[in-house]
Formats: structure tokens, sequence, C-alpha cells
């Protein structure tokens, strides 16, 4: 072959494979156990970050004051690592979450944003930024180290799904709802409101002085925060105002303590899981953060008692926690669960029912509604049993103290071999004879560090109406929710029910 025609070749060579595109580059974090997980990125500022680099979580404070019975949502500093959560299959949503995101990301600095690993893969495409995610099986770790707050975008699902992410810590970050599901009645905000109900969360009691806080354990912590975040030495001392905030285009005012978003905590149930030989099997059980309806029941395997007969595991129990219901059924099998129910050690009835079902007052309005069981308002610190399908017509629904500590063995006489159990309606473990569910409702804690603890925060939508004492504003949602959404008392025909204007 001559030179020439040989050079021609290469030359031919050489502008064919100019034009076959790059490979997409290609964004890689490390999961446990030496295992590599690659997320495809078209750019490298659209890639998939691993959630470990980010700062640890900023804690909020939650303020008690005297014109409500809610709580006043109190940042020590700006706000900056937010899980966002669109409702899943449904691409409408997810397109508002893109948007969203842009919005946030583009008027409020520092701010990073976290997607479940799932969705993020979905919707990195449409963001041009980095976002970042975590591996399933890390995800209940480092979202409760590393999030500051959650914005859920969906039904009252959603916002199961986001507390379910948490369900196995203290501490869950406030929720931010936006109804766009089927009912929502836990949503506060519809989504045509997002860019005001963002500010009042993100800037909520960002120029609160220090004196009107009046709790110590409060003041303490606004204290700290100021000496951390204030810089500028023309400022008062006793104002907490991060230089962060400064930063936010158009720079609303701080709303300061009176205009501050108001917080429900949710009571959950603390839920607890025993072998025959009374051994807590919770670590055993799925995280409800990675589990998903389909999957399948776990079947705890037996474990052999010690020969000394004491339990020599000295680390705390891990509690499941439900902000709904927790629930035991027959399952598949013909015939009709037979339960025996104990409260605070006292045998209370044996059941003969499809199920028995324990809610909180969040709950209340969910499953516990269907089967009957009394509707409370979510402010009432208790716990209610109702029964599902009761052979019995005598067996109403009880509504108990928050403290009851309530026990459901299998009855001797149930002639199913196990029974599936449910935690905010995904079945989580199948129970036998000897196993025991015991239930008990979480406690709020104050501490001197963080304030409140315990319960799901969500972030409430406050009405222009109410009165000096803050009573009809603290019932409005709740109240707009049984009228509008649940149809409560509603006549037949075509009228409305006297007094509704």
């Amino acid at each position: 072959m001559s030179r020439p025609l040989f050079l021609a070749r290469n030359r031919h060579v050489h502008s064919v494979a100019t034009m076959v595109p790059k490979p997409p580059r290609m964004t890689v974090f490390r999961l446990p156990r030496g295992g590599v997980r690659h997320f495809s990125v078209s750019a490298a500022r659209r890639g998939i970050l691993d959630i470990a680099a980010l700062p640890d979580r900023i804690v909020p404070h939650y303020q008690q004051t005297k014109a409500s019975s809610l709580l006043s949502l109190i940042w020590p500093q700006p706000p900056r690592n937010v899980l966002l959560m669109p409702k899943l299959h449904a691409p409408h949503v997810i397109a508002s979450a893109a948007e969203f995101a842009k919005h946030i990301y583009s008027n409020y600095p520092g701010l990073n944003l976290v997607f479940e690993s799932h969705v993020a893969k979905s919707i990195h495409d449409q963001l041009p930024f980095p976002i970042y995610t975590a591996a399933p099986a890390e995800a209940t770790t480092l979202f409760a180290n590393k999030i500051d707050l959650v914005t859920t975008m969906g039904g009252d699902g959603t916002i199961l799904r986001a507390a379910s992410l948490f369900s196995m810590h203290h501490q869950v970050p406030p929720i931010l709802g936006f109804s766009m599901g089927t009912l929502g009645f836990l949503g506060e905000w519809k989504f045509q409101e997002y860019k005001r109900a963002w500010r009042e969360c993100y800037m909520s009691g960002c120029s609160v002085s220090v004196e009107d806080l009046v709790e110590p354990h409060t003041q303490v912590a606004a204290r700290q925060a100021a000496n951390a975040h204030l810089t500028d030495p023309h400022k008062d001392d006793d104002t907490l105002q991060s230089p962060a905030w400064d930063t936010v285009r158009g720079n609303g005012q701080c709303m300061g303590l009176n205009r501050a978003s108001k917080i429900l905590l949710r009571h959950r149930l603390r839920v607890g899981i025993y072998d025959a030989q009374g051994r807590n099997i919770n670590e055993q059980l799925l995280p409800t953060s990675t589990a998903d309806p389909g999957d399948d029941i776990i079947y705890p395997s037996p474990v052999s008692a010690p020969a000394t007969g004491e339990i020599t595991n000295k680390a705390p129990i891990p509690y499941l926690h439900a902000i709904n219901e927790v629930s035991i059924d027959r399952g598949a099998h013909p015939h009709l669960a037979i339960i025996d129910i104990y409260v605070n050690n006292h045998f209370l009835t044996e059941a003969v029912a499809d199920g028995i079902l324990i809610s909180t007052p969040t709950g209340s309005t969910a499953y516990s509604l269907s089967a009957g069981g009394s509707i409370v308002h979510p402010l009432v610190k208790s716990l209610l049993i109702t029964p599902i399908s009761p052979r019995s017509l005598s067996f109403r629904p009880l509504v108990l103290p928050l403290n009851t500590k309530v026990v459901l063995k299998l009855s001797k006489r149930n002639r199913g071999r196990e029974l599936p159990v449910s935690i905010d309606g995904k079945r989580r473990v199948a129970v036998s004879h000897g196993m025991e569910v015991r239930v008990e409702g979480e406690q709020l804690e104050k501490t001197i560090e963080h304030g409140w603890r315990g319960g799901v925060p969500c972030v409430i939508r406050s009405s222009p109406k109410g009165d000096t004492d803050g009573i009809a504003q603290d019932d409005d949602s709740w109240v707009g929710g049984l009228n509008e959404l649940l149809k409560f008392n509603y006549p037949f025909g075509s009228g409305e029910p006297e007094g509704q204007h």
C-alpha cells in the first residue's frame, strides 16, 4: 500500500471516529462492603452525589406560646439539606417537583437538594445542578443525620412515606406538605402556593430576640446559635440572625416569633415485636424506609434461649414508630383471627375478628375510620383500639390515654399458623403463637439542647382568620378537612349542612 493511500485511509478513519459520541460522564459513590453504584448523567453539573458529603443536620427549635396550642418553628440558622419527596408514578408531580427545586435552588443560596435514589435517577436530567441521594440500605441512617427539612408533594401516602424514613429514630425533621394526591387530608398547602409556603417555612424565626424565647432551654440554644453565626459587630447581641439569611433574593423581612410557621407535633406509636422467648426482634425486620408494599413478609426464625434464661443483649431496644396505625389481621386465612388483648398488663378481651387496629389520633381518619373507629383531634394525647369486622356487635372502639401499654397475642384458639402485622400499611412480620406485639404511645419530651423531641413535626398552614386566643386558627385546617374532604355529617340531597356558608 502506498503511503498517500495509507494516510488517506487513516484520515478517513479518524474523521469517522470523531463522529462517535463520547460516553456520558459517570458519577460514582461507594456503598458499604465494597460495592460500587454508577449513576449515568449527561453533564458534570447534573451529577448525583453522595449525601454523606453534606454537613450534619440543623435541628430546629419548637417554641410554645400562650396564644396558640401549636408550636412555633424557630431555625437557629437557615436549613441547608432539604429532602424533596414527590408522589411516585405521577409524571406531573415529578415535573412540579423539578419546578420547585429550580426555584428554591436559584433563590435560596446554600441549599443542597436530596432525593430518594429511585427518584433521583428519574429527575436529575431535568435539573441543571447536582443533587444528592443515598443508597436504600443506608437511607435510614444518613437521612436522619443529614436532613434539615422534608418537603412532600402528593397525598397522605407521601407524608406517610416521609415519616417512615425516620421510623427508627426519635427526631424527625419538619415536614412541609403540598397536597397533590387523591385525598390530601394531611397536606396543608396547595402547590400553587409553594413560593409563599417555602419562604414562610425557610425564614421562620430568623429574627427572633433571645429575650422573646421564654423557655430557658430555647434561650440557651438561641444564644449558642447567635454566638456561632453572628459576624457583624454592629448587630445587637440579643438578636438571632444568621448572615446566610441576608443572601436570600428579595430578602423579605424575617417574620419574627409572632409570624413564625406553626408546627403540629403528631404523636406516633412505639412498636416492639417480641419472640416466644421475650426477645425484641425489631432488628430482624425490614426498615420501613426501604421496604415496598410488595416485599415479602418476614418470618423470623425461632431463637433458642440461653442456658441461663437471661437476655445477654444490652443494646438499646430499636423501636419502630408508626404515625397512623399498627394492625394485625387474618391475612389470607379463611378463619377469623382470635387475638388476646392486654392493657397495662391486664387482660382486656379475646377478640374474634378480621383483625385489630391500634391507631394514633392522626390515624383515626384513616384505616380506623373505615373500620368504624372514632375521629380524634391530633392534639388529643391518646391511642385507639379498633376491631376490624368483629364477630360480636358489642365490641366497640376504645380511646385510651397515650401512655397506655397495649399487648396483642395470638390466642391458643387461633386456627391460623401466623398472622401478618402491618405498620402504617406496610406488612412487616408474621407472628405466631407465643410472640407478642407491644404498642405504646411515643411521649414528647423537652430537652435543654433541642427543645421538643419526638413525634412528627408538620408545618401547619396559618389561617388569616382566628381569634385572640388562637383556638380558631389552630383548628381551621382540621375542621376544614372534615367538612371538605371527609364530608362530615353531610346531608342527603343537595342541601348544605345548617350553619355552613
